[in-house]
């Protein structure tokens, strides 16, 4: 039988939260490659709207054949849904769409390593999971350590549209902070009918906006095809639910840690499918990415290994 979970103090993380975080730093890693793939045949409206109405088509009906329940539509339950469905995925996939034409993917994926930051401040302030200084140390650590892994060169001020376009992958970090913080505090509903219909609420946004401006898309090639429903499959249903899951049972601040490894998966992924040679300051990177992950988890560490002995 399936609880919802309320917006209380989080729970130490359990094993189950653990391999979730790590499974979406494997996910949201090789997102920003199929993104790029998937530019190569579509603009970043359609990217964007598609992965969202895929990702919605396949929750609602994973909440249909599992018989999920509706919540209570009531105002509180609306304005959560509205503002969660744009801020985690309208919002956000159509500033990364769109700055990805203009930055390098490891721009992407350094803005995505700099969300903890938004999120300690925010959690402080917003909800039930306070600023020690351990988990801002923790932070800071790890946010050094996706710096020393993207390298120097990617921070430098572009020419043209490449300042907006690492704008626009900043404001995507904020955007996806903001509705971390929400989801957290948002009211007790199903975690399943919960991603659908913000995923939901992100297609009746993108839809319309891909219409006007975009136009009805036509059938690209077979990669860039395969790409999108990937891209809606996978790092948009799944993760949505997993992300969900996570932050509900564990916290908004836990959660962040998935954003040290995307960099890192990145990376790996350039060097295994693209045949890039590690750098060596990869290793460096995934030393403080560790020893940040160990400080600002320390506590639930320590439960997790106590009650696994």
């Amino acid at each position: 039988m399936h609880s919802p979970i309320h917006s209380s103090a989080p729970p130490a993380p359990t094993l189950t939260n653990w391999a979730s975080i790590g499974f979406l730093g494997l996910i949201w890693g090789g997102t920003f490659m199929v993104v790029s793939v998937a530019l190569q045949g579509y603009g970043p409206l359609t990217v964007a709207a598609a992965r969202v109405a895929l990702g919605a088509v396949a929750l609602f009906a994973l909440q249909w054949i599992l018989r999920r329940p509706w919540p209570a539509f009531n105002r509180r339950m609306n304005k959560y849904l509205v503002l969660i469905g744009i801020l985690n995925t309208a919002l956000p996939f159509t500033l990364l769409s769109w700055g990805q034409q203009y930055v390098p993917s490891a721009f992407a994926g350094i803005s995505m390593a700099a969300l903890p930051l938004f999120v300690l401040p925010l959690a402080h302030v917003f909800s039930d999971e306070p600023l020690s200084l351990r988990r801002l140390i923790g932070v800071v650590t790890g946010f050094f350590g996706a710096l020393v892994l993207i390298g120097p060169g990617v921070l430098r001020i572009g020419d043209g549209l490449e300042p907006l376009g690492q704008l626009a992958c900043i404001a995507a970090a904020l955007s996806y902070a903001t509705a971390s913080i929400m989801t957290r505090r948002a009211p007790p509903i199903d975690s399943i009918t919960f991603s659908a219909l913000t995923l939901g609420v992100g297609t009746v946004v993108l839809l319309p906006a891909m219409l006007l401006i975009e136009g009805v898309p036509r059938y690209g090639s077979n990669l860039t095809v395969a790409a999108i429903l990937f891209l809606g499959l996978v790092p948009t249903a799944l993760a949505a639910l997993l992300r969900v899951i996570v932050i509900r049972s564990a916290g908004s601040v836990f959660m962040t840690l998935v954003n040290y490894q995307v960099p890192l998966w990145s990376v790996l992924f350039g060097a295994l499918i693209l045949n890039e040679v590690l750098p060596l300051r990869f290793f460096a990177a995934l030393a403080l990415i560790l020893c940040g992950l160990a400080i600002s988890q320390w506590g639930s560490l320590q439960k997790l290994l106590r009650h696994k002995g």
